[in-house]
């Protein structure tokens, strides 16, 4: 029996998987070298084109996917990359004016643009823009009454929050990797697949064939609480079996890693009276790139991530660590020097389908494995106010009186929003919980489908912990 086909948002999330599930097949059989010519032609067997002007088209961009697959050496540094002959080269848009535009005589455009880039032509009367002084502010938009001036961005632009997408003298998409947090919204939404993430597939694969070969180490699996609200075709115990079968020593929730978070950080926040989390990668470097004067307030705690890992090493130091979650920017975070020691490689949810489907595993028919490192609060770490909630329990917890005045932010637009207030110096909260996704890592860019962002699977799968308190966690362990 075959494993249910995962379901996707896309074809372009189908496509990279496919990619993804061929690569790690010849990884498996160390064949990929010997493989390239033919995965293109497996993935886009033709004869006629489906998505693009030719087939040999189809199979080049292919083939640019395999090297942002495994990770090729010629790539530049940053995570989440542009494959240039993918980009349709969209219309280089901002706001123009439509054909609905009636010319009007009420010029509430004219009147409200105020850089005077509206213009009216003479004989037909109706508006259009001066894009060499418009600076895409968009009161005009909001001004007309027809809803005759619409705004064309790029759909990966207007996915960039903080302007890290240009277009490069071609028309093609470019990254400002100076901005860029990395954060994968750009990725979920270009329609061609044009922007992807890099992969570690290979070296996790490398990691436990070298692990089952030479015995030196085991390989721990750290998994993001929001593995709740995937995977709908199996059970979550059956994909932990899943993720076992792969090689995989110990699968551990990074929520134990968020227990030890909340407890310190809730500490920390009592003695330095005003802080923002450190637990999105994303929202940390959006603060360090645009809101530098800030970055003082950024929690000294790690992310439950690297907490995770950092204590599976002190109790095992040869072990090897991959975090799995919906996370681009997590893959950034684990190339960081201080965090390198505690993260061996990262992992999404995506890649996770592809390579348990690579060793044809049907997930569907396991038994089941059960998670019980972590408390409740850990668990909710996962969704939007889990922080939050967690931090006011942990001062509960440890008799502390102190009031948690907590700002809740998803999304880079709320985030910037929230941190505006620290930046002006606003002492009406005390914390800011920040996650670059909305609805929080439910909300990820590599979640297997973003049609499932529902805290109460969230809440569901914590209150499975509900006895355990984070001290229990903490003291617990694994």
């Amino acid at each position: 029996m075959n494993e249910p086909t995962p379901k996707f948002d896309t074809r372009v999330q189908e496509l990279k998987y496919k990619v993804l599930k061929e690569v790690a097949k010849s990884m498996w059989n160390d064949s990929l070298q010997e493989d390239l010519y033919d995965i293109p032609k497996t993935i886009v067997p033709g004869p006629k084109p489906s998505m693009r002007c030719c087939i040999y088209k189809e199979r080049a961009i292919v083939e640019e996917r395999i090297k942002v697959a495994t990770n090729n050496a010629s790539l530049s540094k940053n995570i989440v990359q542009v494959i240039k002959i993918a980009c349709d080269e969209c219309p280089i848009g901002g706001y123009q004016v439509t054909n609905v535009c009636r010319g009007c005589i009420a010029h509430r455009c004219e009147k409200a643009c105020r850089k005077n880039a509206i213009k009216f032509d003479p004989k037909t009367r109706t508006a259009s823009i001066d894009k060499e002084i418009c600076v895409n502010c968009g009161l005009c938009a909001k001004a007309c009454s027809y809803n005759a001036i619409q705004n064309f961005l790029r759909p990966c632009q207007q996915a960039c929050k903080i302007k890290a997408l240009t277009i490069d003298e071609n028309f093609a998409a470019d990254i400002d990797e100076s901005k860029c947090i990395n954060c994968g919204h750009c990725v979920a939404q270009c329609p061609f697949g044009a922007i992807m993430d890099k992969s570690f597939i290979g070296d996790v694969i490398n990691m436990i064939k070298d692990s089952d070969y030479s015995k030196k180490y085991k390989v721990y699996a750290i998994v993001a609480p929001s593995i709740s609200s995937q995977f709908k075709y199996a059970t979550l115990g059956q994909v932990i079996t899943a993720i076992k079968r792969l090689g995989f020593h110990s699968v551990i929730e990074a929520a134990l890693g968020a227990d030890m978070v909340a407890f310190d950080e809730a500490k920390e926040l009592e003695e330095r009276g005003q802080l923002t989390s450190s637990c999105c990668p994303a929202f940390v470097q959006l603060i360090k790139k645009t809101y530098p004067k800030i970055a003082d307030k950024i929690s000294h705690n790690p992310s439950p991530m690297v907490a995770a890992a950092k204590y599976i090493k002190s109790i095992d130091p040869t072990a090897k660590t991959v975090f799995i979650g919906p996370c681009i920017a997590k893959k950034s975070e684990g190339l960081e020097e201080s965090v390198k020691p505690f993260i061996d490689s990262v992992m999404t949810f995506e890649e996770l389908q592809a390579l348990i489907d690579s060793r044809n595993i049907v997930a569907s028919e396991l038994e089941e494995n059960k998670l019980d490192n972590a408390s409740y609060y850990g668990r909710i770490f996962a969704r939007c106010g889990g922080l939050s909630e967690s931090v006011a329990e942990a001062l509960k917890e440890q008799g502390s009186s102190f009031e948690v005045k907590g700002l809740q932010a998803d999304g880079i637009d709320n985030c910037k929003l929230a941190l505006n207030k620290f930046n002006v110096g606003d002492k009406t909260y005390n914390f800011i919980e920040g996650m670059a996704c909305t609805g929080g890592c439910i909300g990820g860019p590599s979640c297997l489908t973003h049609e499932i962002r529902d805290k109460n699977e969230v809440d569901k799968y914590g209150r499975e912990a509900a006895e355990k308190t984070i001290l229990d966690a903490i003291r617990i362990k694994i």
